[in-house]
This record gives C-alpha cells, structure tokens and sequence, in this order.
C-alpha cells in the first residue's frame, strides 16, 4: 500500500512540474490543476494590468452628481395674459449651474454687512462737556471715592467701551459675487420660480385689486407664496397697482435687487431685458481680462 502511495505521488508531482512548465498564466503556474479548474468560471486576467495615468482625466470626467450642459431654454411669456411666445436659448453657465450654499451665504452676508449704516456714537468721559475737577476729597467725607463727573459710573458721564461709527462692509471677490448671482438664478430655474416675461411688462390699470386678480389666477399670491417681479424700468400701472399688494408680491427695478431678494421670496416674474442686463453685468468670471501691452 505505501508503494503505491508514493507512486501515485510522484505521478502528481510530475504532473504538477510539467504543468507549470507548459502553461504561460503566471496565476495557474502557483495553482495545482485541481485549484485552477474552480476558477474556470471566473474572468480571466488582463494582459497588461497596470496603466499609464492621464492627467487630464480628472477636467474631461463628467461629474455623476451634475453634469453641465452647453445650453438651456426658457420660455417666454407675456404678462399679464402669460402667453408662451417663443423659446429663448441661454448659456448654462448662466441658468443652469449646480447649487452652492456657501456662495449664496457668503454673498448675502457681504450684502446685510454694506447695508450696515454704522453710525451708532456715543461719548467717552473725555467728550463730555464741564469741568474735570475731582468731586469731592479722597478721604474724610465717610463716602465712596470719586473721581470727576465724566466717570462712566455717574448719570451723565462717559460710557466705556461705547459704539462708535464704524464701517460694517466686508470684502468678498467680484468673481466670487457674480458667481452667486447666477447661481440664485439656476437655483430658480431648475425648481421652475423663473418666469421670463416678454420687454414691456406691465398691467393696463393701475388698481391693486386687477393686480391681486391676476396674481390669485396664476398662483401666485400669498397662498402660493409671494412673488418678486423685476422690471428694467419704471412701470407706472404695475407699481402703482402691486404698492399696496405687498402680501402677495413686490415690485423692484432691476437696480434695486440683489442675491437675498432673488432667494427671499416663492418665484421671480423678471422682465427679459432685465435678465440680460443682471447676466451681462455679473458675469466677470466668464470673461478673461485682456491685459494691456505696456
């Protein structure tokens, strides 16, 4: 029994040599033929592993969260009647970028922080009027000792560590600022708050109920949420009309609007030419600077 043990041993061992010998697989050459027949069924190795890397991989990868598009289209629409009259073709870069809240944040604090007046003052002991005399001696009148009538602890004297004006406006990068801007703009135009209206947008009387009845027709009042309507000028007929409709919407020019009033209310109705005109303005990060031969 044990000489045909070891004969059959040996046979397998001259097996398994000539195996290794004859095949070319690095994987099946470290496997006996009975291990490398249970990964028959599994995929066979590449040729060649390894890879050179390509560093421009990482710029032409398409992103798995957003992929951004060359172009998007807006409708637009006559007001008040909200006709749709014709598709408008805009760069995605302008309406269709992906939504960032640190930008948004950063650029409505920069906002509140320059609409801070500033001009809070009040007086050191040093800036109230009379004499600087001491009140009373320092010893021998059997009470607290006090210095001159400007000290912070009497009624009428100085105040320490009071506020003086100042300026609360804090810096922030116009490229960083502009993008904020059309990115409150995708924001609105990928939930569908973006209504574009036609140039010329204005209502034939200038009654507040006529405004309310259209803004109740469209959803667009209190019960929907407000609505903020830009136009590129003065409108007689809709400003008169929508200035005592504040609960259901708020008329601006587009010069008086900034970031926080296009994220404050339910939608943007903003005027074509309007539109243009904030995208032409803020737009500084799109365009290279052009430097000056010297």
């Amino acid at each position: 029994m044990a000489s045909k043990r070891m004969q059959s041993f040996s046979r397998s061992l001259k097996t398994l040599r000539t195996f290794n010998l004859t095949s070319k697989d690095p994987l099946t050459q470290c496997l006996a033929p009975g291990l490398s027949r249970s990964m028959a069924t599994e995929t066979s190795m590449p040729s060649q592993v390894s890879r050179e890397y390509d560093p421009t991989f990482l710029q032409t990868a398409p992103d798995p969260a957003f992929e951004l598009q060359d172009s998007v289209l807006t409708t637009i629409y006559k007001f008040p009647t909200m006709e749709p009259l014709r598709f408008e073709s805009y760069a995605s870069k302008h309406l269709h970028l992906p939504l960032r809240r640190d930008i948004l944040h950063r650029a409505v604090i920069f906002e509140g922080d320059f609409t801070r007046q500033g001009t809070a003052s009040t007086k050191t002991r040093w800036e109230i009027h009379g004499s600087h005399r001491k009140i009373r001696p320092q010893k021998g009148m059997g009470a607290a000792r006090l210095g001159t009538r400007q000290s912070p602890m009497l009624k009428g004297g100085g105040k320490s560590f009071g506020p003086h004006p100042r300026d609360f406006a804090t810096a922030l990068p116009k490229k960083m600022y502009d993008l904020a801007w059309r990115t409150a703009l995708s924001w609105r135009y990928r939930r569908g708050e973006l209504i574009v209206c036609e140039d010329g947008m204005d209502i034939e009387y200038p009654e507040t109920r006529f405004a309310r009845q259209i803004f109740e027709h469209n959803h667009w009042g209190r019960e929907d949420g407000r609505s903020l309507v830009i136009t590129g000028s003065f409108k007689k007929n809709l400003f008169g009309a929508l200035k005592d409709a504040g609960e259901d919407a708020r008329v601006q020019m587009v010069k008086e609007v900034d970031v926080k009033d296009l994220l404050e209310l339910g939608r943007v109705i903003i005027e074509k030419r309007a539109l243009d005109e904030i995208l032409s303005e803020h737009q500084s990060d799109l365009v290279s600077k052009v430097r000056s031969a010297v």
